[in-house]
């Protein structure tokens, strides 16, 4: 593949899970990929695997000034891809506030700090891609930080979208439902995992490649006219419940 050939990509939370595979596909298609995570060790070890065209770059989102850094490395900047998140569990009335202010600063104020830096390093025809969930629409017991703060990035998206249109540079999100990650394993391996496969109408949960072709397209030219939207790749959870998680 090489449709990305001449091009330069940064992914946030490239060391595992979604961000990784989605750093793989640009990097297969020809572009150069700064890969951006706070785990040190993993982010190089992905970098090493990808190979030449493949940058490691050390940085937690949420410190704007290490962030900024990271992304002025891969300017000029054609791709931008927002992976970093986290989630956490707890009733609301149990919640204490410095954790959900944790889960905001990373999952919201993060992708923030995120698209700030890259559009300002981005010439036209650029596309920014952040990384949603199902949850961004359908409410979870017990995910109220994480639930919250996806809703929030599919707004700011869509402001994104509105303000920096007139640049050409497009902004979109993608919806994941469950998938199958090293975050995920409360879910993906326990007796829960049942009651999602129940209100998946595909019958299974996802990998991390779905997400990765999703990304794919919205990174490319096939995409050119797409701008605004939360792309659901969820195996069609959103038409079916969120398994209960509290009181089981």
């Amino acid at each position: 593949m090489s449709g990305l050939a001449g091009r330069r990509a940064a992914v946030t939370g490239a060391g595992s899970g979604i961000g990784r595979e989605i750093a793989r596909r640009p990097h297969a298609a020809g572009a150069a990929v700064t890969l951006i995570d706070i785990d040190a060790d993993a982010v190089r070890t992905v970098a090493a695997e990808l190979g030449v065209g493949a940058e490691p770059a050390v940085a937690d989102v949420t410190d704007e000034a290490a962030l900024e850094a990271a992304v002025r490395t891969a300017a000029p900047l054609h791709i931008g891809v927002n992976a970093a998140g986290a989630g956490t569990f707890g009733e609301i009335t149990e919640l204490a506030a410095d954790e959900w202010r944790r889960i905001l600063d990373l999952c919201l104020t993060g992708v923030f700090l995120s698209v700030k830096h890259q559009a300002r390093r981005m010439p036209e025809g650029g596309s920014i891609i952040n990384i949603a969930s199902l949850n961004a629409r359908q409410p979870a017991q017990g995910l109220s930080a994480y639930c919250a703060a996806k809703a929030g990035v599919e707004m700011l998206t869509k402001v994104a979208a509105m303000e920096l249109g007139a640049r050409g540079i497009r902004v979109n999100a993608i919806a994941p439902g469950l998938v199958d990650t090293p975050l995920t394993t409360a879910f993906t391996q326990s007796e829960i995992k049942d009651e999602f496969l129940d209100n998946t109408p595909l019958g299974r949960i996802g990998a991390p490649e779905d997400i990765a072709s999703a990304a794919l397209f919205l990174a490319g030219d096939d995409s050119s006219w797409m701008t605004g939207d939360l792309m659901l790749v969820d195996g069609g959870g959103h038409t079916m419940r969120h398994p209960k998680l509290l009181g089981r």
